[in-house]
């Protein structure tokens, strides 16, 4: 019944991972990337006679976003990790000797090795792979928030801090709550930490989020996929974890404060001897404005969010590494209310869980062959319950997932080949628990078909297998890069179904001309979301009244295309484009059921997308820095509904043909930021978001919204919001500055003009959400 809690857990899964078996298949093909992932480089520095030294460097890449300093040990040696692949620039100096400069590219998970002779000063002896930009890399360009944006980010709430870093990326809209959508895709965005996929849901209203200060690094990619990716390629979110640069004791804590009750901080600690690395962190933060609200006063929305873990590697020898990591992360909050609710006195929490653990294990079987063996265990909960004066119903619900994971991959390097063949397997163990019962049928009754049970109970659980192979090589040929990727998905869940997906594409590079031109083509096999899919796919609840719909939802199958280029405008500026187009079958979307803050996915016939973007990006010219981007989208959804659950009064035209707008067509988006470190310890920066507005569809009116200042926002002849527009300010001091201790200082003021924004209107797939106030928060920084 809803108002109670439901506390039953599926039994731990009776099969074991299987070892994954390696396959070899053959295959010709062009792909802009041929793979993804993080590379080692093993920096080596010696004089003339061979004798190791000790020394001070820097790895620095623009197009990777890197810039790292670094000491060698007394043995002259030094590796860097983990680092997204680019090219870079290794600069190495040491008292009495000539500084060495040089220009590499990292594109092989296998370890590159480099070893640096220094001359003594004054020999006119240059020693240099490269002397070129590190602007532009040959591969496609990869959307890189590196290190110093990670450290400068704006304030964001509780679960809110890498969804804030990846919205400033062309191509991702964040939508109200969190939820993120690369090129008009719905539910179907990827993360792959340290290597290992998550495929679930990462906004704050389903799980809690990723600790932002543990992170080294994000990428963010929206084309050109490896073949090693699947399942979930709407978008994918690749995150390095931080690791020490030196050996010995390490530790940062930060605190932040600011409106609607924020407050928070985080602190961790490492210690590393060069061979091992053992680290603990501790997060939380609490907010009186956890999600976007339907009412301007915000009613019932504060929440909390909390984690806690540790991670420990050892490098058993030089060819042998392990990795252990275990966490756990927990949030809690309430769902908003509508001003009729909050009268009536409707409350209703929401509570969510996750815990995990991982190991890597990597082996080096020659200079230029790697194994890597990667595994993970997950446990992910949410709850909702409602009291009994909630309307116009009580929901309960109690669902989650227990999942293991494996993976087996070899990645060589041979010439002009970067090879990488591999398996994995992912067995999930899914429970799902919903019951409703409606209270206030009278007050909208268009909320509900007139057939609409006024009650009903709802229990199930089932358990999912998931396969691949897969095979991909990178050719570098002269100025081409042609790469070679074919995967196969095995989906074995409420619906059976595999696919074969190629990747396709080539790119051009001409260091003289400082311009890299490039097209893709992806084949993608999409798994379903798997939050409420054994509801929205119940027999039970597709017969719920005789105007809604309920249909097993299907894996999606898509082609995506695009073409690009990357150029260098001088040598401070690069400027990168792509037009992309994107045909999909079974097209993935969901139906938010009224305002219980359940949502259940479901599938349309096909969808057409298409759209433009553009990056121009400053790294570093004197004092400033900044960043412009671009996005254009169009997208269309066609009838019938092939999959899924809606149970609304208008449910039944979804049965018939037509398109109408995806939830997500925002046909203009628009982001820049430019800062000025006004003193070396000071800087100052200022960033501005546009958005042209968000469709929605209108279910025989908008009779839960009467605010006239929400009214005021929304285009009813258009169905769409009307355009939304913020503009930041930020300041930040560097308050100690040492070799070994650092205490900063961050101030900032968010939507500083007080911008009234919308960003989802009331209608038939979505609730109404508005989008923040001004905002002021202050952090501190501190290293050591």
């Amino acid at each position: 019944m809803p108002g109670i809690q439901y506390n039953s857990r599926i039994s731990l899964m009776r099969n074991l991972l299987q070892p994954a078996v390696l396959a070899s298949l053959f295959f010709v093909a062009m792909a802009v990337q041929g793979q993804r992932g993080a590379g080692e480089v093993r920096i080596l520095v010696r004089d003339g006679s061979g004798l190791p030294l000790r020394a001070s460097g820097e790895l620095a890449s623009d197009s990777a976003a890197v810039r790292a300093a670094f000491r060698t040990g007394a043995d002259g040696r030094y590796v860097a990790r983990p680092l997204v692949f680019g090219s870079y620039q290794l600069t190495i100096n040491c008292r009495g000797f000539a500084a060495y400069r040089a220009v590499f590219e990292l594109s092989s998970e296998v370890p590159l090795n480099l070893d640096v002779t220094l001359t003594l000063a004054g020999v006119q002896t240059a020693v240099t792979v490269s002397d070129t930009t590190t602007l532009l890399s040959p591969d496609a360009p990869r959307n890189q928030v590196g290190s110093a944006a990670i450290e400068e980010r704006r304030a964001s709430e509780p679960g809110w801090g890498v969804l804030d870093l990846i919205r400033t990326q062309p191509g991702w809209l964040l939508e109200a709550n969190g939820v993120l959508h690369p090129r008009g895709s719905e539910y179907q965005t990827q993360y792959v930490v340290d290597g290992l996929p998550a495929v679930d849901n990462r906004s704050p209203v389903y799980a809690p989020g990723l600790e932002t200060e543990e992170i080294q690094s994000v990428t963010s990619l929206t084309a050109g996929y490896p073949a090693e990716y699947g399942r979930k390629l709407g978008g994918v979110v690749e995150v390095l974890s931080r690791v020490p640069d030196s050996a010995g004791w390490h530790g940062a804590a930060d605190w932040q404060a600011g409106s609607y009750g924020m407050n928070g901080g985080d602190a961790s600690v490492s210690y590393s001897t060069g061979r091992a690395y053992v680290s603990a962190f501790g997060q939380g933060g609490v907010t009186d404005r956890y999600l976007d609200p339907p009412s301007l006063n915000n009613y019932t929305n504060n929440g909390w969010n909390g984690s806690a873990g540790g991670r420990f590697e050892y490098d058993l020898s030089s060819k042998d590494r392990v990795r252990f990591q275990a966490s756990t992360r927990r949030a809690a909050f309430l769902v908003p209310n509508t001003d009729a609710q909050e009268v009536n006195g409707q409350r209703q929490d929401r509570r969510a869980k996750e815990t995990g653990g991982q190991f890597a294990w990597t082996h080096v079987l020659s200079p230029a062959l790697v194994l890597t063996t990667r595994g993970s265990v997950r446990d992910l909960s949410a709850e909702l319950w409602s009291n009994p004066l909630s309307t116009p119903l009580m929901a309960g619900q109690d669902r989650g997932f227990r999942e293991g994971y494996v993976s087996v991959a070899l990645a060589a390097h041979k010439g002009r080949h970067e090879l990488k063949a591999g398996t994995d397997l992912l067995i999930s163990s899914v429970h799902e628990q919903f019951s409703y019962l409606i209270t206030d049928p009278v007050t909208d009754p268009a909320a509900f078909d007139p057939e609409t049970p006024a009650s009903f109970q709802f229990q199930d659980q089932r358990r999912s297998r998931e396969q691949s192979v897969f095979a991909q090589d990178e050719i570098r040929l002269g100025q081409f890069t042609v790469s070679a990727g074919l995967r196969w998905d095995l989906y074995r869940f409420l619906v059976h179904d595999q696919a074969w997906s190629p990747r396709l594409g080539v790119s051009w590079h001409s260091p003289r001309a400082g311009l890299v031109l490039r097209a893709s083509y992806d084949r993608v096999f999409q798994t379903p979301a798997i939050e409420n899919l054994l509801l929205a796919s119940a027999p039970a609840a597709q017969h719920l009244t005789d105007a809604s719909t309920g249909l097993p939802v299907p894996p999606s199958r898509g082609n995506f295309f695009e073409t690009g280029f990357s150029k260098t405008l001088g040598s401070k500026f690069r400027l990168d484009g792509s037009y992309y187009w994107r045909r999909e079958r079974d097209f993935a979307d969901d139906d938010v059921f009224l305002n219980s803050g359940v949502s259940f996915p479901v599938s349309f016939a096909k969808a057409q997308i298409h759209g433009f973007e553009a990056r121009l990006e400053l790294p570093r010219w004197g004092r400033f820095s900044g960043i412009l981007s671009y996005s254009n989208l169009n997208g269309v959804s066609f009838l019938p509904v092939t999959g899924g659950l809606f149970l609304e009064e208008g449910a039944a035209m979804l049965t018939g043909s037509g398109g109408f707008p995806i939830t997500q067509d925002q046909r203009n988006t628009a982001y820049g930021r430019v800062r000025c470190q006004v003193t070396p310890r000071v800087w100052v920066a200022s960033a501005g978001w546009y958005g042209s507005g968000l469709p929605f569809e209108q279910d025989g009116g908008s009779a839960e919204v009467t605010d006239p200042r929400i009214l005021a926002r929304v285009n009813l002849e258009r169905g769409r919001t009307r355009p939304a527009w913020t503009m930041d300010v930020q300041a930040g001091a560097d308050l100690v500055k040492r070799d070994r201790a650092s205490v900063a200082l961050q101030v900032d003021a968010l939507n500083v003009t007080d911008q009234f924004n919308v960003i989802n209107f009331n209608g038939l797939f979505s609730g109404t959400a508005l989008a923040p106030s001004r905002t002021l928060a202050v952090r501190i920084h501190t290293r050591f």
